[in-house]
């Protein structure tokens, strides 16, 4: 196989990587491009450590080959997150102890970000339904699903 360049807008810039074919998005943001919170969890799309947004939908990095991104917009947990203080959602999580580990909350953060933008005053079940692909061993649900109800009062439709 011969690498590839690939090209494709990376948190609100324009990026161009040279890959090997089939290389999982995931794999290329942590190792060549350096964006840590894209975790590398059980690399078959069931645990959502990895969930970075695909033109404003989350997706699984791990079983997204780079070549699916070109021409398209991506976003990581680094791009939501303002040069200075942290995301409503960010915000929300550390203030209700919605993070014990922290391997999971990037991926949750960008799940709930997503629900967020379309649906920006969720019930409870919504937001259960929306995080029930990402796997938390740590907090037991209650903490993360409170966070982002209060994010999302915080937040009032401005999508943050």
């Amino acid at each position: 196989m011969t690498p590839t360049i690939i090209s494709f807008e990376l948190n609100g810039r324009e990026t161009h990587v040279m890959v090997m074919p089939l290389t999982p998005l995931q794999r290329v943001l942590r190792e060549q491009l350096g964006f840590m919170a894209t975790k590398t969890g059980c690399r078959q799309g069931g645990c959502g450590s990895c969930t970075v947004h695909v033109d404003g939908e989350p997706m699984a990095s791990c079983l997204m080959p780079i070549e699916d991104v070109a021409g398209r917009k991506v976003t990581t947990l680094e791009g939501i997150t303002p040069a200075t203080g942290l995301h409503p959602l960010q915000e929300a999580f550390f203030q209700n102890f919605a993070t014990q580990c922290g391997y999971c909350t990037p991926g949750m953060i960008m799940t709930a970000k997503a629900l967020l933008d379309r649906n920006p005053h969720p019930d409870r079940q919504a937001i259960i339904e929306a995080l029930s692909g990402n796997i938390c061993r740590c907090t037991g649900y209650e903490p993360i699903i409170q966070a982002v109800e209060i994010a999302a009062d915080r937040m009032d439709g401005q999508g943050g």
